[in-house]
Order: C-alpha cells, then structure tokens, then sequence
C-alpha cells in the first residue's frame, strides 16, 4: 500500500512527503543499565532482533506492541505492511459486517460521506457533487447499507461550535495567554503531530470543538440510534473520508461510548477505497441509478446537496471570521480578501478599522506551514487571533485518502477539478438551518448546556516521545 497517511510528522527531517528512510520500524523494548553505553542492535535475516552488549554476546530482543492510539500517522508501519494495525478500518471490515448482516440482520448499517470525498469521486467518473452522492446512495444501499447521511450536515455543528468558542476566547483573552489564537481541530493529523510533538505548551490553543466525524459519530450513535428504538451495539456506522488519519481519529479512546462498550465511528474508508469497492463489483458510478438522497442528517435543499461557504477543508476561516467580525465589531463582512504570504498553503486576512488590526486570521496548511506557525507561538511573535491548520498541503481536497490522478492527468489538474466541483454546490448557512437548531433543543438540551459540551467538544492529550518517536507501551 502507498503512502496515504498525513505527510511526515518527524522534526528531524520535517517535509510534507514520507522518504524510505523516515519509514516506522516497528520498535523493540531495549533494556538500559545505567552508568553503561548503550548497546548495539543486530536484525538478523528472519527479521528478528538481538542486543548486543560490550562483550559481545547476543540477548533476543521482545518487540514492542504498538496500536493506533500510539500511531504517528507518518504512514511507515503501512508502507511496511504492518496493516494488522488497520484491519478494523478497511473497506474489507464493511464487506465482512455486509455479509454477516445478510443472514442474521442484527446491525443497522449508516454510512457518512464527506463532501470531500464526494467531489473526488465526481472527478474520476465526470459527475457533478450532487448526482455523485446520489450514486453512492443507491451503491451503498445496494450492499446492504441501510442510511446514508452526509457530514455536511454534521459540520454545521462543528462550525457553529468553533465560532462560539472563539468569541468566548477573544472575551477572556486579557486574563488567559493561551486563549488566542486559536487552532483548527478539525484535521486529525494535525491533532496528532501537536500531541505528540508539542504536548502541553500547544494544546491549550487548539479548538476543544469537535471534527465533522466524529459529531456525525456521536449524532448517529446517541440520538440515530435511539430514535430508531436501538442501542449504540446494534448500528454499525462507517464513514467515508478524504483521509487516512480519520481511521486515528476514529480509534481515540475519547470517542469510544464505556457504557456501550462501541466507537463512535465504527470503520473509516477513503474516497480511494470506495473506488476499489465500486471495481471490486464491477460498476462504474456512471452506470449506477441515482437514489434519492437520505435527508434526516444530510444538507439537502429540495433534491439538492448543499455546501459551506470558504475553503475546500470546511471553511472554518470563513464561518468563524464573518460571526467574530460581526459578534465583536458589529462589521457585516461580505467578502473575504485573502492575502498569500510565504506560499499559498499560508494565507492571511485581517479586519481593519481606522488603520488598527481588529482580527487576523490565517489558514496554515501543510507541516513545513505548521512548523513555522508552532516555532512563531513559542516565540511569543504569532500575530494570529485564529488560524485554520491542516495537515495536507491544499487541505482536505487534496488528503491523502483521495483518489489519485489517471495517467493523463497532473495532480494540479485533478485538484482544480476537484476545487471546482466542491465549490459549485450551493451554500448554506449553518445559523439558518431549521433542523440544526432544533436538534440543539433537542439532541443537546440547549445551546451552550453540558450535554451539548459533552457530545459536540473533545480533549486532548499530551504524550511523552518514546525514543522511537512512538508512545509504545511495555
């Protein structure tokens, strides 16, 4: 399998692209004595692996068991064909959950798809967004797939609660250094590389606010599930993403239900590996019926998907921008001026009033980007009130799990292609949504109350670097 993981998390040769070299050996416990040099390590031709001391005598070495949870996302350990790591998330799980439906029908099947990965998938079979998630829908159904939502909808949420947050965060700003500027939480990649390579000093700055996937994850495992009259075990829920860090995120204890004993998101697949599914059944999505789409968790207008207004990774610049400008300031911002600094993975706006900067947000993508921004904030010199951080250079259009390009066509080709399909859906404002808010006085009891924290927010953790670069546990 290619490297499809969130480019390179390692500092030592921080790059946006994975080298054999930077590969993740699966690690092995050393055992240190103090007050000696450390030994050296044999691998021996069947793979294994000997310490050998000072007097040179060979001592077997026990390798280290690693989990998703200790996972870097530097895609190593895929490229070495370590996949038992993933063999939970994997289009082959949701075909093996299929089958077993077909005979004992014990399990509600939902599959989410991400706008992102709809647009990728319109790209390869010449479709436009829309009529390509109504394929999918008739696909998927046709598997046995019982729902299939889009995390459009899911990320109304997500972009209502960043916005909310950030202005609590300007708010107290003066009495708590760390309340700005605020960072994107929506790329897990990122999340992951801040965790476990910046730890505490970065993680008070990043948005608590939930991804798309995983506030579909917990819509469809709490209040799906129990208007259906099921339990959170009896709905398998898979969604499918621009991604391969999604499957990480998805595997966080924080999104794991102890009462039921389930993840939130059961199984996570790429827009690459629905294309393998769609040639593993011998169907092309032209020559799939359109269905008519699911509308209880998808934004639909008539027959229509709809989209968020700003860029191809959610557009929380855009949302979070226009409300803080007008909440704040009382400025209507009607359009937003981008301006391109180092390149165009780092982009700046600002709102200006008698010559003074009231905010200035930025969109920071890709690790080399990322690495600038962490560098300035620990110098004290980041002039940022927000900045909207993904881990893949163009964003979520451009992830990892996206389909990659045919054998007459760039990679630039294909992402303005796929740029523009996501783009000619029409916007919709979360704020205006009718069904968004009434869930929030049902679902969540409240903008604002605790159940609304509890299923819409998150938290992270700071992880002590092993000598590996992995959190390996003995």
């Amino acid at each position: 399998m290619a490297s499809h993981f969130s480019s390179v998390l390692q500092l030592t040769d921080l790059d946006d692209y994975i080298t054999p070299s930077q590969e993740c050996v699966k690690p092995v416990k050393v055992q240190k004595v103090q007050g000696k040099s450390v030994a050296k390590i044999q691998i021996e031709d069947d793979g294994s692996y000997f310490q050998v001391n000072q007097e040179g005598r060979l001592q077997k070495l026990e390798k280290a068991k690693i989990t998703l949870n200790d996972c870097l996302a530097c895609s190593g350990c895929i490229t070495s064909a370590e996949s038992v790591l993933i063999t939970q998330q994997s289009h082959d799980e949701l075909y093996r959950v299929l089958r077993q439906n077909e005979s004992s029908n014990e399990r509600v099947v939902v599959v989410s798809v991400s706008p992102q990965s709809r647009a990728s998938l319109a790209a390869r079979f010449g479709l436009s967004s829309c009529d390509t998630g109504k394929r999918l829908t008739a696909f998927f159904k046709k598997l046995g797939v019982h729902h299939v939502f889009d995390t459009g909808f899911s990320r109304a949420f997500s972009l209502l609660e960043s916005q909310r947050e950030f202005v609590e965060r300007f708010h107290r700003k003066e009495q708590d250094p760390k309340a700005l500027p605020m960072l994107a939480s929506a790329c897990p990649g990122w999340i992951c590389y801040a965790e476990k390579t910046h730890g505490d000093f970065i993680l008070p700055y990043i948005s608590t606010t939930r991804s798309p996937q995983q506030v579909m994850g917990s819509l469809v495992k709490t209040f799906f599930a129990e208007k259906q009259g099921l339990s959170p075990q009896q709905v398998y829920h898979v969604t499918v993403m621009p991604c391969y860090d999604k499957k990480l995120e998805a595997s966080r204890p924080d999104f794991y239900i102890k009462k039921s004993e389930i993840r939130e998101v059961d199984c996570v697949i790429t827009s690459g590996e629905v294309l393998k599914m769609l040639e593993q059944e011998g169907v092309s999505l032209n020559d799939v019926d359109p269905a008519p789409l699911d509308t209880l968790f998808s934004c639909v207008r008539g027959d229509e998907l709809m989209s968020h207004a700003g860029g191809g990774s959610g557009g929380y610049l855009h949302h979070v921008y226009t409300y803080a400008a007008r909440q704040l300031f009382g400025v209507d911002v009607k359009e937003i001026t981008y301006k391109i600094l180092k390149n165009k993975d780092f982009q700046e706006v600002t709102l200006e009033k008698d010559g003074a900067v009231l905010l200035r947000f930025a969109t920071t993508y890709g690790f080399r980007n990322i690495q600038n921004l962490v560098q300035k904030l620990k110098r004290g010199k980041s002039p940022y009130h927000f900045v909207e951080v993904m881990a893949c250079p163009s964003g979520c259009l451009n992830g990892g799990g996206q389909i990659r390009p045919q054998a007459d066509q760039s990679n630039k080709e294909l992402l303005q292609q796929v740029e523009e399909l996501y783009r000619a859906e029409s916007p919709i404002n979360p704020e205006e949504d009718e069904r968004i808010s009434e869930l929030y006085h049902t679902w969540l009891e409240g903008v604002g109350e605790e159940r609304a924290r509890k299923l819409l927010h998150t938290q992270y953790h700071a992880v002590e670097k092993a000598s590996t670069g992995l959190n390996i546990k003995w």
